[in-house]
């Protein structure tokens, strides 16, 4: 019985390995562009009452790439390395579309991008997905790509559950 347990308990801990692996793997997108390209960095609010949306990276300390708050856009907060170069795909945010169209990308523009939100009747920054932009030098690479890992990461998590399922029993 004990054996029994402690099996059951191992499978337990792998599923919830694999489930925050699964969702990490979700949140996470690798984009790569060329220098001087126009990059669309995707992402979804899970409705459209959104009263913050913060566009942001480490790296720019209190300044944000993009910072909409009650309705309008705050150009005070954003980083002088982004003005006039960040939009937003749908300014009136219809279905949760927040997506930040960043143009003529340069070598500075890589580095991870985190998308945020606080919705209606929440207190608090709702993170919603984290991109890492990689920017090519002119003439270095075929073009823009986005990856964002679930095609092969979940196979082989699955395949992995699998394995030990068969292990077990």
């Amino acid at each position: 019985m004990l054996l029994f347990v402690d099996t059951v308990i191992v499978v337990l801990h792998f599923l919830i390995s694999l489930s925050f692996y699964s969702i990490w793997t979700f949140y996470q997108k690798n984009i790569t562009a060329e220098s001087g390209q126009d990059v669309t960095l995707t992402c979804r609010a899970p409705n459209n009452n959104i009263i913050v949306l913060e566009w942001s990276r480490a790296d720019l300390g209190d300044k944000h790439v993009l910072l909409y708050r009650d309705g309008q856009f705050v150009p005070d907060d954003q980083h002088p390395s982004f003005k006039n170069r960040v939009d937003l795909q749908d300014r009136q945010m219809k279905d949760g579309d927040v997506s930040l169209i960043l143009n003529n990308v340069t070598i500075n523009d890589a580095g991870t991008y985190k998308c945020g939100v606080i919705l209606t009747g929440t207190r608090s920054l709702e993170l919603i997905s984290i991109i890492y932009l990689h920017v090519d030098p002119p003439g270095q690479t075929g073009g823009h790509t986005e990856d964002g890992g679930k095609k092969e990461d979940l196979p082989v998590g699955l395949m992995c559950f699998l394995l030990l399922l068969l292990l077990v029993f």
